[in-house]
């Protein structure tokens, strides 16, 4: 297996490093992806049995000016690798000014993911600054976790209104409760609401539209008696929001009634998708 790639442009740099970041502050270890054409950061949680699960999707071309890759053989073209996406946000953070970046697969006493970065100088002599990110490979057996998973079938497709403003919303009804339930209907409409012995907030969001999947859609956004929700974590919501750098040009929330709520960024050249179980 060889990995190796190449950036030089600080502006694809940049929007690296936003996305890890936002990897870093939804999950502490996750698996990432490799294939000839994207890179992927998934988390597969079991979200039947409460955890979250996470799926990132971004273009290799839209990172990297060179990039060669190769799997365990022509049929399994693709390399898996566990990564403590912190570890590579902070490596990619010190190197924010670089002339170019190199990232590349290595085996330094364990499988690491090495950063080496040609920083500017004053002088016709190089500096280069290098780090080791330890991974680990993740074995051929193992790779049908890591596959894209489907849409659910949701009940209630929402857009999400400004993250910011949601956040801010969300921030101040965790300080009054552990869990809050995100209600939405197909007229675009989505309520935020918490309901405790001594208190009882809702906040509400109109207007807010309605996706169209696919032709089989015929809810058309008019028929606000189709209603679902979901009672979740405050926290893995509030997690969401908190870390979230890649400034999406769409923000989708599907409701999988009392199940399931599926959030999705979507960024011209990055897909994050989110998954978060309901609660009893």
């Amino acid at each position: 297996m060889k990995f190796r790639g190449k950036i030089v442009e600080v502006a694809c740099l940049n929007h690296f490093t936003r996305v890890v970041s936002t990897i870093s502050k939804l999950t502490k270890a996750c698996v990432l992806r490799l294939t000839a054409d994207h890179l992927f950061f998934v988390l597969c949680g079991k979200v039947a049995g409460g955890g979250v699960a996470m799926w990132c999707e971004l273009a290799q071309a839209n990172i990297f000016d060179e990039y060669q890759m190769e799997g365990m053989s022509a049929q399994d073209n693709q390399i898996c690798l566990e990564v403590i996406p912190e570890n590579i946000f902070r490596a990619l953070r010190t190197v924010q000014n670089a002339k170019s970046v190199k990232v590349k697969l290595t085996n330094k006493h364990c499988p690491c993911l090495t950063i080496a970065a040609e920083l500017p100088t004053m002088s016709s002599i190089s500096r280069v600054v290098t780090h080791d990110v330890p991974v680990e490979v993740v074995p051929r057996r193992l790779w049908h976790e890591f596959q894209e998973p489907g849409v659910p079938d949701f009940d209630v497709s929402v857009y999400l209104p400004p993250l910011k403003i949601m956040k801010n919303v969300v921030d101040r009804m965790k300080n009054l409760s552990n869990f809050l339930v995100v209600e939405a209907d197909a007229s675009g409409q989505m309520t935020l609401k918490i309901e405790t012995d001594l208190v009882s907030v809702t906040t509400y969001f109109k207007d807010l539209g309605n996706p169209q999947w696919d032709e089989r859609d015929t809810r058309d956004g008019g028929d606000a008696d189709v209603t679902a929700e979901a009672r979740v974590d405050i926290r893995k919501l509030q997690q969401f929001l908190v870390g979230q750098q890649v400034n999406p040009s769409k923000a989708i929330c599907n409701i999988v009634h009392q199940r399931v709520l599926h959030l999705i960024l979507l960024h011209d050249d990055v897909s994050l998708q989110y998954f978060i179980p309901a609660v009893a």
